[in-house]
């Protein structure tokens, strides 16, 4: 078939909840995309934060071949020893001392949900502690108990009434936070970095003072890094860059190196109160993928990986700093490691960007109210920072001309 086949019989049989632009992707290598035309095309997304150590990497491709003719699934009803493995990697990385895999972020949250709801009403004794606390622009996922806490009215209005019990407070506003955090608070549910909310950090102040008030009111503090962990800011764990730790974290797009997987990390304490049947999921942590994801963590926390992330990271940062400085369209460059928005002017809707980008051999996202979101892969080298200033210089200079 050739490219517009393809596309015809997509608009025929998928649900149309997806706007794709016109080519078909049908190979990568590296930080680099390639379409059935054979156009090349720069990937600044990574999957949206998924492919940490980019396309066709020899070792993930390895691991793949060698596990492929073992067990690829047995169900969670039977020990395996790769799930095993990754759950200790995973641990011993962490402030947690248990885990429960996933298949995704947003079943990621949902489980979360779930333990902080029985945790909260077995130590307290309260029926009604089952509130939820979450924040602005804040993104958890798309099924429905994820979605309570996703603040965003477009994702959340044509599907309501969604679980009850979840209340918004103002990001990085403490104050406010503090006039919803009670004795009927499960759990706090917050990304250290938002994401699709515009990428925009926590700050220290704002994550140690939720962490007061939860131990103050019997509550738990949950960290979403599904899009923030891992590496993509520079250090493991976003939350490492302010020292302060949950009781329970979400993580999910990189760990599998492309592959479906996601993870709740817990504190014994939560873990404790979770028995026989409370929770189950068929196909999660299954011995192939947790052994291609076992070696994707071995990669991504070597030191020397993540010193390469906060280099080439700093890097980038100073190159879009400079970008701002010459294009007065751009309101506000954010991020930390290899995670970054350039936020635009209203006049200039970044839809339009990110739709003209694939012309310039660029692959770009947006995220928040108007900002470009930065994810490429994590391997990506300074050489291809300047590749990339390069092209969203051409994309703006051609914007703001043709505006």
């Amino acid at each position: 078939m050739n490219t517009q086949e393809i596309i015809n019989k997509e608009q025929q049989y998928l649900v149309q909840s997806y706007k794709r632009p016109n080519f078909v992707l049908e190979r990568g290598e590296g930080v680099y995309l390639f379409d059935t035309e054979g156009r090349r095309f720069l990937d600044m997304v990574a999957g949206i934060a998924v492919n940490a150590l980019g396309y066709s990497d020899p070792g993930v491709t390895e691991v793949i071949r060698e596990h492929a003719g073992g067990l690829l699934h047995v169900s969670n009803l039977f020990h395996t020893a790769a799930q095993t493995l990754m759950a200790e990697k995973l641990i011993r990385s962490s402030f947690a001392d248990r885990l429960f895999f996933a298949n995704s972020g947003t079943e990621a949250v949902e489980g979360a949900f779930k333990f902080a709801r029985k945790w909260a009403r077995s130590s307290s004794g309260n029926a009604d502690k089952y509130e939820i606390v979450a924040f602005s622009n804040a993104f958890h996922g798309r099924s429905m108990g994820a979605l309570a806490a996703t603040a965003n009215a477009k994702y959340r209005e044509p599907f309501t009434p969604l679980i009850g019990g979840v209340h918004f407070g103002e990001y990085n506003d403490l104050e406010r936070a503090a006039a919803l955090i009670g004795p009927n608070t499960a759990a706090v549910i917050i990304e250290p970095v938002q994401g699709e909310g515009g990428i925009t950090p926590a700050s220290t102040a704002f994550l140690s003072g939720l962490r007061r008030l939860c131990d103050e009111h019997g509550a738990l503090l949950i960290f979403d890094e599904i899009q923030c962990g891992m590496g993509r800011t520079g250090t493991l764990w976003a939350h490492e860059a302010v020292d302060v730790n949950p009781d329970l974290m979400v993580i999910a797009k990189p760990l599998g190196g492309g592959l479906p997987i996601g993870a709740i990390l817990l504190t014994q304490r939560v873990a404790d109160v979770i028995v026989v049947g409370d929770h189950g999921s068929t196909f999660a942590g299954g011995p192939f993928i947790t052994a291609v994801a076992s070696y994707v963590f071995d990669r991504v926390s070597d030191p020397a990986f993540l010193d390469h992330v906060k280099e080439v990271g700093n890097y980038l940062g100073e190159q879009l700093s400079e970008l701002a400085g010459d294009f007065p369209i751009i309101r506000e460059v954010r991020g930390r490691g290899l995670m970054w928005g350039i936020e635009l002017d209203e006049s200039l809707p970044v839809a339009n960007v990110v739709a003209a980008a694939p012309e310039q051999g660029l692959i770009l996202v947006g995220a928040g109210r108007n900002t470009i979101r930065l994810l490429p892969p994590l391997i990506i080298q300074q050489a291809e920072v300047d590749e990339f200033i390069i092209k969203i210089r051409q994309l703006l200079k051609h914007a703001t001309q043709e505006g």
